[in-house]
């Protein structure tokens, strides 16, 4: 008798299950063209997403050749929805190139 035969119904998925401990802080980096505005975005984003969101604590890191930027933002992450969600609006913007 497999595992969903024993519970009467279906095994739960792996992937949805979530190793994250909620509420955490839970730095996410986000890369793109080092321009202006392009932190503003973000933490206009970031704050969208977690309201007490401190710009403060935004890290950045330019590239050797100073074309790009990574940005850290750290939020407090709250469900795995959110942070879904927030990926997902992260990658959609026009500035980002990359959602780490």
């Amino acid at each position: 008798m497999n595992n969903s035969e024993q519970t009467g119904g279906e095994a739960p998925d792996p992937r949805k299950e979530s190793l994250i401990k909620y509420p955490s802080a839970f730095p996410i980096k986000v890369m793109g063209a080092r321009v202006d505005g392009f932190v503003a975005a973000l933490t206009h984003i970031a704050l969208q997403f977690d309201p007490a969101f401190d710009a403060a604590t935004v890290e950045l890191r330019e590239s050797k050749g100073g074309k790009y930027l990574g940005v850290t933002l750290t939020i407090t992450a709250t469900s795995r929805d959110q942070l879904d969600e927030l990926y997902r609006t992260l990658s959609s913007h026009p500035m980002v190139k990359v959602v780490l």
